[in-house]
């Protein structure tokens, strides 16, 4: 019997070349995949895969289904998704490594009520999960929003929540002018290659504050507990259920002047639409 499972399947196999990878990317094992590609080709009466090359190939046939499939795909995705089929099925959610946690949390809650609803996760920074969106390998992912909005037109955005920027320090060091602290000690900078950086590093140029660099870390989580170690101080965005306020060895001084924020976001591609299961996440993640 044909499915529309075997099909993503066979798309998967086609475009990676890969029945391993094709496995990682539907969420199956890879025996799994090999045993949907011949239940496909009986379903169809015709042979997808030379089986006598090396590595996966696909005869001229198998190029000519695999063509009809994109076609039908990108038509069943462009169907308005119903309730009933949007919490089912195989899915793949991307994050960025600061909301990982929180992702994970939200998709063990959803599936204990939605056994039938497979789902992988993979992190990334954001703009290599919003090309990953863009290029199909994820269905849909939670990101930092772009300092400039900018966002291929093929994806949608749906704002989550926000996060203020704060000088975080040890207990060690005293006082509450944040100017003053970053002229003074360590700093310890976020990545400035990824949006979150770019958030901080206009806050502080707005600010006119040049802070005594010390490091550059690619890790939110490194950077506050290096703080915690009182090997230097930082300006991060508070993490989102990162109870930092409690931390006995963390403090949090606000920045002088406005508030400056860290937008998190999802996206997904606006031809695939699975709106029940994407408002379901949503409203986990802003709980």
């Amino acid at each position: 019997m044909l499915t529309l499972r075997m099909l993503r399947t066979l798309q998967a196999v086609a475009r990676t070349g890969s029945f391993a990878t094709a496995a990682e990317k539907t969420a199956l094992t890879q025996a799994a995949v090999s045993v949907q590609m011949r239940s496909l080709e009986e379903a169809l009466g015709r042979q997808i895969f030379d089986r006598r090359a090396r590595q996966v190939a696909l005869t001229r046939e198998g190029r000519e289904i695999c063509a009809k499939v994109e076609r039908i795909l990108a038509l069943v995705d462009e169907l308005p998704a119903s309730a009933g089929d949007s919490l089912r099925g195989s899915i793949i959610i991307g994050a960025v490594v600061s909301v990982i946690g929180a992702l994970s949390l939200a998709v063990a809650h959803l599936k204990t009520g939605h056994p039938e609803l497979e789902v992988r996760l993979s992190s990334a920074r954001s703009n290599e999960l919003a090309r990953m969106v863009e290029d199909g390998d994820l269905d849909l992912a939670v990101v930092v929003g772009a300092p400039d909005g900018a966002l291929h037109d093929s994806l949608a955005w749906t704002p989550l929540y926000e996060e203020p920027l704060m000088l975080v320090t040890s207990r060690a060091t005293y006082g509450d002018d944040a100017r003053r602290i970053l002229r003074e000690r360590g700093f310890l900078r976020f990545d400035r290659r990824v949006p979150t950086g770019v958030v901080i590093e206009n806050a502080l140029s707005e600010l006119r504050i040049e802070p005594l660099e010390y490091l550059e870390l690619n890790s939110i989580e490194t950077i506050v507990s290096l703080v915690r170690n009182d090997v230097g101080v930082s300006v991060l965005p508070v993490l989102r259920g990162g109870n930092w306020q409690n931390d006995p060895n963390l403090r949090l001084v606000p920045l002088p002047g406005r508030a400056f924020l860290r937008s998190v976001g999802m996206i997904h591609r606006k031809a695939h639409k699975r709106t029940l299961l994407n408002e379901t996440i949503a409203d986990m993640l802003r709980g």
